[in-house]
């Protein structure tokens, strides 16, 4: 995210506190691709045959219209987390629907809280993508901003490219584990990721956000 962009999700939050629905289905939607994302990493052999990314995010911006009003924070930082939370939730329900259905409650309660911690994860590798090794606390403070941008250009990525950054930079796969994913050579793998990284920071660089 820009910082014009940033200002812009300011704006939003404020009017959607005041105003209502119109400007906060406009916020939302300036993190679609970034909860996008993260859902995809979240998406294993055991869901992806019932959801999708893209319905996972739908149902977490319907949630978010719903809850709004409990929502305490006033910065879009605190906005992005709450989000977040809202769609550790949504693969909660999801894992015990399709999963742990004839198990014990305390299982929802396990896979929340492993959920969230892989979520979070998945946002700082994603954060960490192109950042400075010894960031300044400016830009720390910025890096969530970062997430918002790589996310965004991630999404205009061809499928490809994006399938094996997400495998290797936003789920951490070593390049022997991403080729047997994409059933590849991990020779033909590690070129495709170079491909990949070369090809996002170009689009960076052209916009001057690195």
């Amino acid at each position: 995210m820009s910082p014009q962009s940033h200002s812009t999700a300011e704006h939003l939050l404020a009017l959607a506190q005041r105003d209502g629905p119109d400007a906060l289905g406009q916020l939302l939607e300036l993190y679609r691709n970034y909860l996008k994302i993260l859902a995809a990493s979240q998406i294993n052999s055991r869901l992806q045959a019932r959801v999708s990314a893209s319905d996972v995010v739908q149902e977490t911006f319907l949630q978010a219209h719903r809850a709004f009003d409990q929502f305490r924070g006033n910065t879009a930082p605190e906005f992005l987390g709450w989000l977040r939370q809202i769609l550790a939730h949504q693969f909660a329900h999801l894992l015990e629907k399709h999963v742990y259905a004839a198990k014990r409650d305390v299982r929802r309660e396990v896979s929340l809280d492993a959920i969230g911690t892989s979520l979070a994860r998945s946002s700082l590798r994603l954060e960490s993508v192109f950042a400075d090794k010894n960031p300044s606390p400016g830009s720390v403070a910025q890096r969530h901003e970062h997430a918002i941008v790589l996310a965004n250009e991630l999404a205009d990525l061809p499928e490809d490219y994006r399938q094996v950054l997400m495998l290797r930079n936003l789920e951490g796969m070593s390049f022997p584990d991403v080729a047997e994913r994409l059933e590849r050579s991990p020779g033909a793998v590690r070129m495709l990721w170079f491909r990949a990284i070369q090809k996002l920071r170009e689009r960076l660089e052209a916009k001057g956000l690195i």
